[in-house]
């Protein structure tokens, strides 16, 4: 059972920093059209409200996640010590629960606007 919980946990990490890194990719494909969108001279429009909205969108989603993760951990404090497991909250499990929680909103519009971007260019 914990082996796969491992396997799980390490699987989810991996996608998530495989997601991360096409963040760079992600950033050099909207230079072009936020390029454009500045030499109109109006305000954010376009591809650069949809970056700036949606990265505070998964801000807020992450901590959100994050603080609902180590909840969690801490609703689970007392049944772990009563069953003689170390509780998550003291060997670090719960921290990497939350880092993880906290990533994958961030992670999943990386992905997805690498997706619509790299569509966008292909017409």
């Amino acid at each position: 059972m914990k082996s796969r919980r491992l396997t799980r946990a390490s699987r989810q990490s991996t996608a998530i920093a495989g997601n991360l890194m096409l963040a760079p990719m992600v950033m050099a494909m909207r230079l072009p059209m936020m390029a454009s969108e500045a030499r109109s001279g109006g305000g954010l429009s376009g591809e650069s409200l949809a970056a700036v909205t949606e990265k505070a969108t998964a801000l807020a989603e992450g901590m959100i996640a994050a603080q609902m993760s180590f909840f969690q951990s801490a609703m689970q404090f007392w049944p772990e010590v009563l069953s003689g497991r170390t509780p998550s909250v003291l060997n670090g499990v719960a921290a990497q629960r939350s880092v993880a929680a906290a990533l994958r909103p961030a992670s999943k519009r990386v992905r997805a606007n690498f997706r619509r971007l790299a569509t966008k260019s292909d017409t």
